[in-house]
């Protein structure tokens, strides 16, 4: 089992996102080892791209942000390598295939490794698209996360057989954002899940309250939330630190009442 096993292994894990450089690679630094001590098991860190297809208004704009900032790709491995001078917890990073291709495929894995990362999510690579990382991420220790959307039995079984890490799972059609309530069934999709993998399954897209966070973690091996932790960013900037920790604290302990 790869690092990331470790945010499953002391039950229901929390996992935060933020985008790196918003508001800048210091603040994301500081971030994150803020989620960590309010009780986050894993970080996804987003690399700022300009047409992130999946991402709502909230996160599009953190993108913005970051960029304006002049955030770099070596700007985030930096911000990766700044976290685990003082931190082991499991990361990984959000990204297109873009900037993966322009970096170069091999090169790209080689400095995740270099740098600790854990796994990267990559929301417009289609399952079929998978083989075009897989050599090079796996020769490089890196697992690549697959996305789970409600859909075919059939399909979902097929994703999830070659899953690493943990699955995706995504709560709604759409795209990222805060959403009032959930309809999908979640459970029936985990559970296909668990019946060709072990590997565990997190849901995310949407989930922003303590309650939502509770009833997810009762269906599923762990929450993932964005778009709420980048709101609180966005509206105190350099500030954020103490409001990102209340919110996740109430989260995390919202998440193991799943257990």
């Amino acid at each position: 089992m790869s690092k990331i096993g470790n945010a499953f292994k002391n039950g229901k894990a929390f996992i935060g996102f933020l985008t790196g450089g918003d508001p800048s690679i210091e603040k994301s630094c500081e971030f994150i080892r803020t989620m960590e001590r309010a009780g986050a098991d894993l970080v996804e860190i987003g690399i700022p791209f300009s047409d992130p297809i999946a991402e709502g208004v909230v996160i599009q704009e953190a993108n913005i942000r970051a960029l304006s900032q002049n955030t770099r790709l070596e700007d985030v491995f930096r911000l990766v390598e700044m976290v685990r001078k003082e931190s082991q917890i499991p990361l990984v990073f959000l990204t297109y295939v873009n900037p993966i291709y322009n970096y170069g495929k091999d090169t790209f894995f080689a400095k995740c490794q270099e740098i600790g990362l854990d796994g990267v999510i990559i929301p417009d690579m289609p399952y079929e698209e998978r083989n075009e990382c897989a050599a090079e991420a796996k020769a490089h220790g890196v697992d690549i996360i697959s996305m789970i959307a409600p859909t075919s039995h059939d399909r979902i079984k097929e994703i999830a057989a070659v899953g690493e890490g943990f699955l995706y799972i995504v709560s709604s059609l759409g795209v990222t954002g805060t959403r009032s309530k959930i309809t999908t069934d979640l459970k029936e999709i985990v559970d296909l899940a668990h019946t060709v993998t072990d590997v565990p399954c997190a849901v995310g897209f949407g989930i922003n309250t303590p309650d939502q966070a509770e009833n997810i973690a009762k269906q599923a091996d762990g929450v993932i939330v964005g778009s709420a932790i980048v709101k609180i960013i966005a509206k105190y900037g350099d500030d954020a630190a103490p409001h990102i920790y209340d919110y996740v604290k109430a989260m995390k302990e919202a998440t193991m009442k799943g257990n």
